[in-house]
């Protein structure tokens, strides 16, 4: 069956005027970006140890008592899953099927793995903020800020080496420290308070001038097709934030006849009966059905 549905895939995104992805948490996890196991113990040993948690979200949301200790933690966080690339190759197949169409990106992630593997930027709408920005925590102004130079300098002020391919070594574990200098501290230029990461989690995240460029951009690229061939490509979204892709995508489908929708997502693959006659719900793995593809288009 699941064969049968890859073909239909394919054919679907052959015979697409456009192709529109929602992506979710669950295709970075896919592609590797897992928050436990392995990832976690070779960046965060000393902070497992310490505290006794076991995952990346249990020590993001800890109550440190030092901000130095607090950014610590995060600036490794940031980096491991930001600018470092994922350990699969699953965004670069995806592109590699969709590359010649008229795409676009809508994504809750902030992993920024799409640009990372080659996507089009003007072509990605990062909804919910980025792990390379910035903000202050009082939101003083709609204003972001890069932020890789200051985390690789956290980075090294706890001893970390960061290699030419951007991936992190650490000579001697003994000699990491959990802290970071005061002077590192980073802080809005503006008003003074800390800053904090560009995450929508409260009333104070800042849409940006890129954040409101990215949203006007995919919202020409809907008028421009609607009625057209579409393929709304849902991967790896859920039910935590339905609002912004997953309910959308089902309406617009419902909209227009000449539109396919697409759910891949392993153990949480369906759609409503209004729009069965034009859906292809895939109960996999997104990487192996990506890699699948391509195995069969070559």
């Amino acid at each position: 069956m699941t064969g049968n549905k890859i073909k239909q895939l394919r054919h679907a995104l052959t015979e697409a005027d456009a192709v529109i992805i929602g992506a979710g948490a669950g295709l970075s996890t896919s592609a590797g970006f897992t928050y436990t196991g392995e990832r976690f113990h070779k960046y965060f040993f000393d902070f497992e140890e310490k505290y006794g948690f076991h995952d990346m979200y249990s020590g993001g949301f800890y109550p440190y008592d030092t901000l130095e200790e607090h950014w610590a933690y995060w600036s490794r966080y940031i980096y491991i899953n930001r600018y470092m690339n994922a350990p699969k190759n699953t965004y670069e197949n995806i592109l590699e099927m969709i590359k010649d169409k008229d795409y676009f990106v809508l994504t809750t992630n902030v992993d920024h793995c799409f640009q990372k593997a080659g996507f089009d930027h003007k072509r990605l709408f990062y909804t919910q903020g980025d792990y390379g920005l910035f903000q202050c925590s009082e939101a003083c102004r709609k204003e972001t800020f890069d932020n890789k130079e200051i985390i690789q300098e956290m980075l090294r002020d706890q001893g970390f080496d960061i290699r030419s391919d951007g991936t992190l070594e650490f000579p001697d574990q003994g000699n990491i420290k959990m802290t970071i200098s005061p002077s590192l501290l980073p802080v809005c230029p503006h008003c003074g308070k800390m800053f904090t990461m560009n995450l929508r989690s409260d009333d104070t995240f800042v849409e940006d001038h890129g954040w409101n460029k990215a949203a006007m951009r995919y919202d020409l690229f809907l008028q421009r097709h609607k009625g057209l061939k579409t393929v709304f490509l849902e991967l790896g979204v859920g039910y935590n934030t339905p609002v912004i892709i997953k309910y959308p995508f089902w309406q617009m489908t419902v909209q227009n006849l000449q539109a396919v929708y697409v759910c891949i997502n392993a153990g949480n693959a369906g759609c409503p009966k209004e729009i069965e006659h034009q859906s292809i719900c895939i109960d996999e793995d997104i990487d192996s059905v990506f890699y699948k593809i391509n195995q069969v288009q070559k």
